[in-house]
């Protein structure tokens, strides 16, 4: 299958904007190398890998055949993410979307959940056009 010379409206900016990004993530941590401390953090490394995981949904729409050509990359991420001591990226239904849906606005749907903070109900108000 050839891909179309044209992406649809924002898609190949977005991927330009991802091929960029991932140039300069590895850019910052080069230079401290594999066994120098610093370099990654935890919640950096869930980034990193949960990019990689969205991009590659994100393929899987180019061709037929990518789900089965890239299901290496994600078995490969889901072993990182143990060695790492990571949570397990969102379980995929059978229609290959998160079991969990997204939260609007928000594409990091692992980390969101767990840091998500409760806060206090707001005072309640009185209707506007109310006298008290």
């Amino acid at each position: 299958m050839e891909l179309p010379t044209l992406a649809a409206p924002g898609v190949g900016e977005l991927a330009d904007a991802a091929a960029d990004a991932a140039c300069h993530l590895y850019d910052a941590v080069a230079p401290w190398g594999a066994a120098a401390p610093g370099g990654w953090s935890r919640t950096a490394a869930e980034d990193a890998a949960e990019a990689i995981e969205t991009a590659a949904h994100a393929l899987t729409y180019a061709d037929p055949r990518a789900e089965v050509i890239l299901a290496p990359v994600h078995a490969a991420l889901a072993d990182l993410r143990r060695q790492l001591g990571l949570a397990p990226a969102d379980p995929l239904s059978a229609d290959g979307l998160p079991a969990t849906p997204r939260s609007v606005g928000n594409p990091r749907r692992t980390r969101w959940v767990r840091q998500q903070v409760l806060m206090p109900p707001a005072p309640r108000q009185p209707p506007t056009g109310t006298t008290a």
